[in-house]
């Protein structure tokens, strides 16, 4: 539903079958792992990197977050796993990333808003499937995790990545033409949401050991013809 449009009815189905596992799951003190996102810290946490203890009071992905949290006074093992907007290799296939490659090949080049120095946080999949794996193995009961390896690449460096992978100019768009250009990105474009993993890390034992996203940009796999 969230890729038709109707992303309040997708977070509302999410929120009822969070809350379906959690009473099954109820007073068993098995594991329950759901996956949140980084990016709603950018709308509660300005002016420093948002961190694990960051809790904002409410908003559909927040209330989901919270059902799982609850769970861990439940007798269930919750934990949730804000991923970073960009979980990049060869296996994003309808990601952020390849939508921002799609969009650039209709302009003709790659945009970035204003002067581009917003961040998005991202990890490689690898990485992601990693932690996912120790959070059911090992985390207490009620964590909020981050699933983040780069704190914060600035939306210009990405759009320059890519205008480089596709052979194609890079320009500096503004607000007001993000929506022509970046059509369902325009707002998610202009966040800035430098996200910190330091707790997650030491709570688990996990070091992200995968190439960053630009790295990963630049070996090329996003800009091959689809198989």
């Amino acid at each position: 539903m969230a890729f038709t449009g109707d992303y309040a009815g997708a977070a509302a189905a999410d929120l009822r079958a969070i809350e379906a596992i959690g009473g099954a799951l109820e007073g068993s003190g098995k594991p329950f792992v759901s996956t949140g996102g980084t990016l709603p810290l950018a709308f509660g946490v300005r002016g420093r990197i948002g961190t694990e203890d960051d809790v904002l009071e409410s908003g559909p992905r927040v209330d989901s977050e919270k059902a799982v949290i609850a769970l861990g006074r439940r007798g269930v093992r919750s934990a949730v796993i804000r991923l970073a907007p960009t979980v990049h290799s060869s296996l994003d296939l309808h990601g952020f990333i390849p939508s921002l490659i799609a969009m650039a090949r209709r302009n003709g080049f790659a945009a970035y808003v204003g002067e581009g120095s917003n961040r998005w946080p991202s990890l490689h999949t690898l990485d992601a499937v990693r932690l996912y794996r120790l959070a059911l193995e090992a985390a207490p009961a009620g964590s909020r995790l981050h699933g983040v390896a780069d704190e914060g690449v600035p939306s210009r460096h990405i759009a320059e990545a890519i205008g480089r992978g596709l052979g194609l100019p890079v320009a500096s768009i503004s607000a007001d033409d993000a929506n022509k250009h970046l059509g369902f990105l325009a707002t998610f474009a202009q966040l800035d949401n430098p996200t910190s993993s330091t707790c997650t890390r030491e709570l688990l034992r996990w070091q992200p050991t995968h190439p960053g996203l630009l790295a990963d940009l630049a070996e090329r796999h996003y800009f091959e013809p689809s198989p």
